[in-house]
């Protein structure tokens, strides 16, 4: 598809936003961040992980999703306003604060604080991108997000594209957000939700591995730990910020329109 015709298909803001979004989505430079805090690539530090602690690491993800699908939307209305993202980055920085103080042995207690805060941040982005969070196909969207940030270790380079984590998701995403329409989050242990969530937790589980373990380096302490999550939410939340305003375009040219002047970027 030349230019002319991505122009004609899609207006001019609305491609400069489109290209925005995918500078937003694919720029996925979590590790390389966190390394310029920590001082070493994070692929060594993870290699000093304990033992054990992936385990640990995987339980907490799992919890802290759970936690955060529970929360997503809770006292938020529909009315669109800018999202008060540093809010949420503070909230973030606090508990990464402890953290960095305490080490591997407060995740259990800090990553789900720290999750259901970031998804409310996320919520407030897709609020103020026009989307309605009461639906349950939008909050799953937002809990989504999660799944943007890293692959999970199955998949090869090629399937890390953001269409590709969104098209392995679609089924489980809409099984879910049918049982969220018609019994709530009461039932969060049936087997869509658990679904939906264990593909989530499988992608998330790779970024809060890399910020558990950078906040775990002992040089970094608890102001270390703080910077540490709050590159952890400016990454999430630059995600949902892509992601939301690919879906508002897919909702006024389909999706297809957009999926092919999103790849002749």
């Amino acid at each position: 598809m030349s230019e002319i015709t991505l122009q004609a298909a899609l207006s001019g803001a609305d491609l400069v936003e489109l290209r925005r979004a995918k500078s937003l989505l694919e720029n996925r430079g979590l590790a390389v961040r966190i390394a310029g805090v920590v001082g070493t690539p994070v692929e060594k530090v993870l290699g000093a992980l304990p033992e054990g602690a992936a385990q640990m690491i995987q339980a907490a993800t799992s919890k802290s999703l759970n936690a955060a699908l529970r929360a997503v939307v809770a006292q938020m209305n529909d009315a669109p306003k800018p999202p008060t993202q540093w809010m949420h980055t503070l909230a973030v920085a606090t508990t990464g604060a402890v953290g960095g103080a305490f080490g591997l042995a407060t995740i259990a207690v800090e990553l789900p604080v720290s999750t259901v805060i970031m998804l409310r941040s996320i919520a407030d982005i897709a609020r103020s991108e026009g989307q309605s969070i009461k639906r349950p196909d939008v909050q799953l969207a937002c809990v989504e997000v999660f799944a943007l940030g890293g692959p999970s270790r199955s998949d090869d380079a090629a399937e890390s594209a953001y269409f590709t984590v969104r098209a392995a998701l679609a089924q489980t995403l809409t099984e879910a957000a049918r049982h969220l329409a018609e019994r709530g989050v009461a039932g969060g242990a049936a087997p869509a939700l658990v679904r939906f969530t264990s593909q989530i937790a499988a992608r998330f589980g790779i970024p809060v591995t890399e910020k558990v373990m950078a906040q775990s380096v002992p040089v970094l302490g608890a102001a270390g730990g703080a910077l540490v999550n709050i590159l952890f939410i400016k990454h999430f939340q630059d995600l949902a910020r892509g992601h939301f305003i690919v879906r508002r375009l897919e909702a006024q040219y389909g999706q297809d329109a957009v999926r092919a002047a999103y790849d002749q970027i």
